[in-house]
């Protein structure tokens, strides 16, 4: 029997305080060596690949398998990119899990997995502010204004308990309610702001959560000590950093190094090495000055989503949520 979990239910067992320390030991686990994690193929799909159809295919889709020793399961994780879906009221990125006994060999369950991708991207900036943010209260200063800020916003709140003001900067009206969604959960003020200049302003955290191929604030703008959580470019094509901010930076870390310098924000720097995240959780690396400007940048990585899916599925099957089926 496999136990399936509609968005519903996996909404129903995801508590952002629980997942924080899953997603903390996971990057430990991959720091250590104790993981299994495939590269990721991606392969386009849709009628654009038919004769005669037009020359753009309809979508990409993504294989993230993933395995940490010790676990009870292994993790796939499918996901398709339809950018076109803008337009029919359909999420751009559509995400499932697989999960497969370690010991078996048999599948267990079937999860919806756009928010818990949500979620454990959420809690790589929890966990980073929590470990390399400033000692002082947090004002938050967040470019973008869709699902991915209000994850980065609510983690953050939850792992430092430090969270003094938020700032929010889109393009568009998005702001507004992004702000007055956050202030009403959180309790925490925030402001919707016309200019990134204005959202960074005097920042002790600043999170770009967008799908940029241009830098979205003024590097020469952060103040010392700024930390910078980069989760919006996760191929070359993307940027969300611009070269003052990367040449201001005392450290750069990546939650996956060899593939975050390949991002739009850093690979123009080649000369700059980027430091695994999990070192900094693990104790040996870290901030080690208030005045440093540090930027942790991230591209996800397959084996949190195996952790985070793990932990979420094992609350479901002690509360019996789900729906059983035969294959």
């Amino acid at each position: 029997m496999v136990r399936v979990l509609s968005a519903d239910n996996v909404a129903s067992v995801l508590d952002i305080d629980a997942l924080l320390p899953v997603v903390a030991e996971a990057f430990e686990k991959q720091h250590a060596g104790a993981v299994e994690r495939p590269d990721r193929p991606h392969y386009p799909f849709g009628t654009g690949l038919d004769p005669g159809a037009p020359a753009e295919p309809t979508g990409t889709g993504l294989c993230m398998p993933a395995y940490v020793h010790g676990a009870d399961y292994v993790a796939t994780k499918l996901v398709a990119v339809c950018e076109d879906n803008v337009a029919r009221g359909l999420p751009t990125v559509t995400a499932q899990l697989a999960l497969t006994d370690a010991e078996t060999g048999q599948p267990v369950g079937y999860l919806a997995g756009n928010r818990i991708t949500n979620a454990r991207t959420g809690c790589i900036g929890g966990v980073a502010a929590r470990e390399l943010a400033v000692d002082d209260p947090i004002d938050l200063a967040v470019i973008g204004a869709g699902k991915q800020a209000r994850w980065q916003t609510r983690a953050i709140a939850a792992a430092t308990d430090a969270l003094e003001s938020i700032r929010i900067y889109a393009p568009s009206d998005s702001r507004v309610d992004c702000a007055a969604e956050l202030e009403a959960e959180l309790d925490v003020p925030a402001h919707p702001v016309s200019s990134p200049r204005d959202a960074i302003a005097d920042a002790t955290v600043v999170v770009t959560a967008t799908t940029s191929s241009e830098p979205v604030f003024p590097g020469d703008e952060l103040a010392p000590g700024t930390l910078v959580i980069a989760v919006g470019a996760y191929t070359p094509e993307m940027r969300e950093l611009d070269d003052e901010t990367v040449e201001r930076a005392a450290r750069i870390f990546g939650d996956v190094p060899e593939e975050a310098a390949e991002t739009g924000d850093l690979r123009g720097h080649v000369d700059r090495e980027v430091e695994p995240f999990g070192a900094v959780i693990a104790g040996d690396r870290g901030r080690e000055a208030d005045e440093e400007i540090l930027v942790v940048e991230s591209v996800g990585s397959a084996v949190l989503d195996a952790a985070s899916a793990e932990a979420i599925f094992d609350r479901a099957v002690s509360r019996d949520v789900g729906t059983k089926v035969a294959l």
